[in-house]
């Protein structure tokens, strides 16, 4: 049976939302549904960065024994401003340290809001591509695909604008869905 760890921050740990509506549980019943053999870890937490996630997952690794771990993270570190070299090298060792204990990588990367300028956010977006092809790992290019590019964007957001809504999840689950079906299968 396969075991997906799921290394996240709010939009992966259900923020704002009743347990059992966000991607992540969503993920859980649609392989139930395909009669896909895999147990879901979330190990995600509102609020975290890469070095979060990072100094989190060797014991996260050791203890669930992924098949495929899910990295969802450096929003938060955008938004707080961090130096991309270093969300790059966080996202670079947890990728690394993932492959090393046997399992498959998923990095899902992120956008930064036009407001953080288009050079930042266009080296931000690049960063998940570069560190997926250093390690061979699946990419989804961008989370909330469909959902805060959407042209009803607004509707499918809480009302801090940052954290998309219950209405949100399956779309964001479609984005990340194929890759998670082949690198199961």
């Amino acid at each position: 049976m396969a075991t997906i760890l799921v290394v996240g921050d709010s939009l992966s740990a259900e923020y704002g939302l009743k347990r059992g509506s966000g991607w992540v549980a969503l993920m859980e019943q649609r392989l139930a549904q395909e009669k896909l053999a895999a147990k879901v870890v979330n190990a995600s937490i509102s609020g975290d960065t890469t070095s979060g996630g990072r100094s989190r997952l060797a014991a996260l690794l050791k203890q669930h024994r992924p098949t495929l771990v899910i990295l969802e993270l450096g929003g938060n570190d955008a938004l707080r401003g961090l130096p991309l070299s270093m969300t790059q090298d966080n996202l670079q060792a947890m990728s690394q340290a993932a492959l090393n204990a046997g399992a498959k990588v998923l990095l899902v990367g992120m956008q930064m809001p036009p407001n953080y300028g288009q050079d930042y956010g266009a080296r931000f977006a690049a960063m998940y591509a570069t560190v997926a092809k250093a390690n061979k790992a699946a990419l989804v290019p961008f989370l909330l695909k469909d959902v805060a590019d959407g042209p009803d964007a607004a509707r499918l957001f809480q009302n801090d604008r940052i954290h998309p809504n219950e209405a949100a999840h399956p779309l964001i689950l479609n984005n990340v869905w194929p890759s998670v079906k082949k690198l199961i299968a």
